[in-house]
């Protein structure tokens, strides 16, 4: 029996427990950059196992490394732990036991799966070449995220290559998606106070009217998608937010707009910026108004290295078959493992985790999202699989 095979089958032995720790966590969720327990129910684990751990690490982080046996690279494996306040609506066993948070993204299940490899690897480390860094991560939800202050306290340390896993509940099980180049967008947040003069409903003369001017500004950011971006790179502005007023007989002081940019190239996401800061004061002002446009900095867009990617891909056909890795398009929600890749290579890839009967398939984020948790032990497989690939 190959050493593969030897971790493939002590992980699939441990699937009670994987599901266990999930489930466990599940009823026990924390908010982002708020996490305590968690970090320390993650310690503990590893130190049972005798796996050295770093606490603390970037405020609330948790590293963990296992040395092998033999010379070879050291590679990271990075897992985050917050929930989202979101009540939780599943009626299941496991259901949240701390009133409006829940795991509705899968972090759970992704903390579930790195501890699993995480005891696989260390039974046989003394045989593996090279090691292993686990990286736990808190805060991924919430901008300032987890992985910036984590790397500035030196999780990256020493480390050769980082891979990363994300559950999605809206993709086939068996299946391990993802793509070289960017795989996830870049978020900024936008927020347009548009300041006119109140007044009577009834004599909208005598004022300035800032809803009239602020609607003429969210028709008129949409021409920069059509006008000002390459049609062959992708740029979306939307507008979420739009609030103004008390009264429906009163126009009002000021309407505010807010709202989300999502782009993958970092010249386009400048000029996204900047031309919606001209836009909405150009029309602000031919309408009388004057406009305060504030752009804040999200997480940048997700870069995947090519030559990790192949090593991903190959890992996990020989393991689980041909054309088990499936390649995507890039999509537009944001990961701040964007920031793992711009120091060293690496490569994020997507999980298949649709519950195998197509019932109960929520999206992230909803308060009835819920995962296969078998895809929990490919996760694993599959680091272990691209560890031992990444060795060669």
């Amino acid at each position: 029996m190959t050493l593969k095979d030897r971790i493939f089958n002590s992980i699939a032995n441990d699937s009670s427990e994987i599901t266990n720790i999930r489930r466990h966590l599940h009823m026990h969720p924390e908010l982002s950059h708020q996490e305590v327990e968690t970090p320390e129910f993650i310690a503990n684990y590893l130190e049972q196992l005798n796996i050295p751990v770093r606490r603390g690490v970037g405020g609330r982080g948790v590293v963990g490394k296992i040395e092998g046996g033999k010379p070879g690279k050291t590679i990271a494996f990075r897992a985050d732990f917050d929930a989202l306040p979101i009540q939780d609506a599943k009626e299941v066993p496991y259901k949240s036991t701390v009133p409006g948070v829940m795991h509705a993204c899968g972090h759970d299940g992704h903390t579930a799966a790195l501890l699993a490899f995480a005891k696989a690897m260390n039974e046989v480390k003394d045989e593996l070449a090279g090691n292993i860094v686990l990286i736990h991560q808190f805060g991924e939800e919430l901008s300032p995220g987890g992985a910036t202050a984590m790397i500035e306290d030196n999780c990256l340390e020493g480390v050769d290559l980082i891979y990363g896993a994300h559950l999605q509940s809206k993709m086939d099980s068996g299946y391990v998606y993802g793509r070289e180049g960017y795989l996830q967008a870049s978020e900024d947040a936008i927020k347009i106070v548009v300041n006119g003069s109140g007044t009577h409903g009834a004599e909208p003369h005598t004022g300035i009217d800032p809803i009239l001017a602020a609607s003429h500004i969210m028709v008129a950011l949409q021409s920069i998608v059509s006008r000002n971006a390459d049609p062959l790179k992708e740029l979306v502005i939307s507008i979420g937010k739009f609030h103004a007023g008390d009264a429906d007989n009163v126009i009002p002081e000021k309407a505010v707009l807010e709202g989300t940019i999502r782009v993958f190239d970092e010249n386009l996401r400048i000029l996204g910026g900047q031309r919606i800061k001209e836009v909405a004061t150009g029309v602000g002002q031919a309408l009388g108004c004057t406009v305060d446009v504030q752009i804040e900095k999200g997480y940048d867009s997700l870069w995947n290295h090519a030559e990790q990617v192949e090593i991903v891909r190959q890992a996990v056909n020989d393991s689980f078959g041909e054309e088990s890795f499936k390649d995507i398009a890039p999509i537009m929600p944001v990961e701040d493992f964007s920031y793992y890749l711009q120091k060293i290579p690496g490569a994020f890839f997507f999980v298949g985790a649709n519950p195998a009967n197509g019932e109960n398939s929520f999206p992230h984020h909803h308060e009835k999202f819920d995962f296969h948790e078998p895809a929990m032990e490919m996760i694993a497989k599959v680091f272990a699989a691209t560890y031992l690939e990444s060795q060669k």
